[in-house]
């Protein structure tokens, strides 16, 4: 057993949600056995098992706690992770002594007891556990647990992947997504990535007027060659902090892929960018269904329309239900307000999905088309467009970030402004 371990939390709630600002990177490929007491402890073992960021993991579940354990290993070897469940004091201590003499060397042990004590967590971290959680625990304490094993503290905030998609072709989600990146590298001066999944009809090229010889096709089709560096290549700089992996926007070839094509790209994108875009294509197939619901953050972009309402409810319910541990998605209304169009209310949106939008973005072809046109974000077509508060206000809400410190305003804050627009 190793010798790392964490504070414990003084106080567990069954049924708790992750807050907002808090990021639990997914674990790695490893084997977690866990041995319990209740069948309240296995239930919530076996539901953190289901959840998006152990998909990785190998889970088994017995009962029997520290018996069970020992029992175990004495004739098979240990997994990575050991989950314990004990009740008493003497009882813990001295079967962790036991466990200790069949447990493999760099096996981690997570111990869920009901005594808080400072004298017992000491003996703990001496006995080399690797964290001590407090029953009764819900799947998300479990989730947290063994993924902040392979997570180094001081590197939480790396790796919050945000996939944006359109409830129905056509409604601008690429766009948006393109100007939320721009805002979340400009205005929350955040490393971001934005990663451009459409490889047959991608935009992000041609919205950030770049044309890169290589980009995410290159890494999708050799799949071996992905690390760092490699990746590192592929990228296209758009500004000091927001980079680009381009779709080759070519149709030389059939871009068919199976559910797991893009996790070498996302594990490695993961390790190095504190902020990853995805703009995923609007089509439902295994990988496009695997990156939504494996992102950190989801938002769906809808026009106010039947269809587009129908889309997005059978989005979000599904999503939902597949991430119940995550926050629900969020979704915006985009062109809003073409005339002579009947459009449903904002409000209809809301009913029917429970949830209200991020914001509405109004029809405003003019600015839109000559962005798009010039290879151009809004925030340079127009320093003082209403839209660019909106695109900050959906980028605030993905990222988990409430704020931005503002510069305080000047006579020559006009002139800047115009200077960055250029």
């Amino acid at each position: 057993m190793i010798s790392y371990a964490r504070q414990p939390q003084e106080e567990q709630s069954e049924a708790s949600l992750p807050p907002v600002e808090e990021h639990i990177a997914p674990a790695p490929r490893v084997s977690v056995q866990a041995f319990c007491e209740t069948v309240e402890t296995a239930a919530a073992v076996q539901s953190a098992g289901e959840d998006r960021r152990l998909g990785k993991a190998h889970l088994k579940i017995q009962m029997g706690g520290m018996a069970a354990a020992v029992e175990a290993y004495r004739s098979a070897p240990t997994p990575n992770v050991i989950v314990l469940e004990s009740d008493g004091r003497n009882d813990l201590l001295g079967g962790l002594d036991h466990l200790a003499t069949v447990c493999d060397a760099g096996t981690r042990v997570v111990v869920i007891g009901r005594i808080n004590d400072v004298t017992l967590y000491r003996e703990l971290v001496r006995r080399g556990v690797s964290d001590y959680v407090l029953a009764p625990v819900g799947a998300i304490d479990v989730v947290r647990s063994i993924c902040n094993l392979f997570s180094a503290p001081e590197a939480k905030a790396v790796g919050r992947i945000i996939a944006v998609v359109g409830a129905k072709g056509g409604v601008g989600a690429s766009t948006i997504s393109h100007n939320v990146a721009w805002a979340i590298a400009r205005d929350l001066a955040m490393d971001a990535v934005v990663a451009d999944l459409d490889l047959a009809f991608g935009t992000a090229g041609l919205d950030y007027n770049q044309d890169p010889p290589q980009g995410i096709a290159d890494a999708v089709f050799s799949p071996d060659r992905v690390d760092t560096a490699f990746i590192d290549r592929l990228l296209s700089k758009c500004t000091d902090h927001l980079s680009l992996l381009a779709a080759p926007a070519t149709l030389d070839r059939v871009y068919d892929f199976g559910a797991d094509a893009f996790d070498a790209v996302f594990d490695t994108l993961r390790s190095t960018m504190p902020c990853i875009v995805l703009d995923v294509p609007h089509q439902w197939s295994g990988w496009t269904k695997r990156a939504l619901i494996g992102a950190d953050d989801i938002l769906i972009v809808a026009a106010p329309d039947l269809a587009n309402l129908r889309n997005a409810k059978n989005m979000f319910d599904l999503l939902k239900a597949a991430r119940p541990n995550d926050r629900p998605p969020l979704y915006c209304l985009n062109q809003v307000g073409v005339p002579k169009r009947p459009e449903i209310a904002a409000a209809e949106f809301a009913k029917a999905i429970e949830s209200q939008p991020v914001v509405s973005i109004p029809f405003e072809p003019q600015i839109f088309g000559s962005a798009a046109n010039n290879g151009q974000m809004i925030a340079e077509i127009s320093a003082n467009h209403k839209s660019i508060e909106m695109f900050l206000q959906i980028a605030q809400r993905l990222t988990g970030r409430s704020e931005t410190k503002k510069q305080k305003s000047s006579l020559l804050s006009p002139l800047i402004d115009k200077l960055r627009g250029k």
